[in-house]
């Protein structure tokens, strides 16, 4: 019986996980995003790797929502004010893991947009 109850217990613990894990990897988003650059030029932005150093994805999705072309209806709507995502958001932590001597990102508007 308590053999019966153990096996019960560790199969839905096994299925619960899965399902969490599954979960979690649908909402990560894809590994890799163009992020509109408006005249600039589009921002080819490794989102994935961004999510493996960061960790707390309120980082940076305070500013914008975790949505497919978030940046664009933002500045479209004129909620997002322009280079406030790369000024605020990018280059400020790109400079301050470079003044750390950490690997970090580009820390120059023409670094990033490609036209």
């Amino acid at each position: 019986m308590n053999r019966t109850i153990f096996v019960i217990t560790l199969v839905t613990a096994l299925v619960v996980g899965l399902c969490m894990a599954a979960t979690h990897a649908a909402t990560q988003g894809p590994d890799n995003i163009d992020i509109f650059g408006g005249q600039s030029g589009k921002v080819p932005f490794p989102h994935a790797q961004h999510q493996d150093r960061i960790k707390d994805c309120n980082v940076c999705h305070s500013v914008f929502p975790q949505e497919t072309e978030a940046i664009r209806k933002m500045k479209e709507k004129g909620t997002l004010k322009p280079k406030k995502v790369m000024n605020l958001q990018c280059i400020k932590c790109h400079k301050a893991e470079k003044k750390t001597g950490k690997p970090h990102g580009p820390v120059t508007c023409k670094s990033c947009h490609v036209k």
